[in-house]
């Protein structure tokens, strides 16, 4: 840290360095910008931080982002509860959303299994997609992970302890590229990924 800044702008700095993709000349410009700010202004970034940390929990019933015990999605009564749409992350959410086409209810894994990485089956929420299709009421199962080596091998796994519940096992069409990620794909090609979904055998 820099001498010449105070402690109190050094150690801003060095909060803003340790956000994704902040290299040290950005998190310095950040930490000017909130020093020249107006109070109020640079008090409302903080609540809204705060706000984002006491107020967000994980839905009880799909896992996606929530600030109730049950998220929007899961509560909203024109959802078709019938299909489920398993994804890694509540960010894909957000963008099978911006097709307009999904009309169905989600499961938010919490990653993918990725032993090298020392994430195991047992570290998603993959227990608890089990527990809702033998509950009884969903017809299909749409598997949405991210068309990749680690996205394909947590859709296998999870398919091949479906497969005797009798559920209905889907997964979004190749329009995906392979290697690619939900986060990152457009809307049309999602839209016709989700239209095009082909049954797992």
């Amino acid at each position: 840290m820099s001498a010449i800044y105070t402690e109190t702008l050094n150690k801003l700095i060095e909060e803003f360095g340790k956000l994704p993709g902040i290299g040290p000349k950005t998190a310095e410009r950040l930490a000017f910008y909130i020093l020249k700010a107006d109070t109020s202004e640079a008090m409302e970034l903080a609540k809204a931080i705060e706000g984002v940390k006491i107020k967000i929990r994980r839905c009880c019933e799909c896992f996606n982002l929530s600030e109730g015990e049950i998220c929007q999605i899961c509560s909203d009564a024109h959802r078709n509860k019938s299909i489920v749409c398993v994804v890694e992350q509540p960010k894909d959410i957000v963008n099978l959303e911006k097709t307009g086409v999904c009309k169905w209810v989600y499961h938010v894994l919490g990653g993918h299994i990725a032993p090298l990485d020392g994430i195991e089956a047992s570290d998603l929420t993959i227990d608890k997609l089990i527990e809702r299709v033998r509950k009884g009421g969903i017809n299909e199962i749409v598997m949405a992970t991210n068309p990749n080596m680690a996205g394909d091998g947590t859709s296998l796994y999870i398919s091949s302890l479906l497969k005797q519940t009798g559920v209905k096992i889907t997964r979004l069409a190749r329009g995906l590229p392979t290697g690619s990620t939900i986060e990152f794909s457009g809307a049309k090609i999602l839209t016709d990924a989700i239209i095009a979904r082909q049954e797992l055998e």
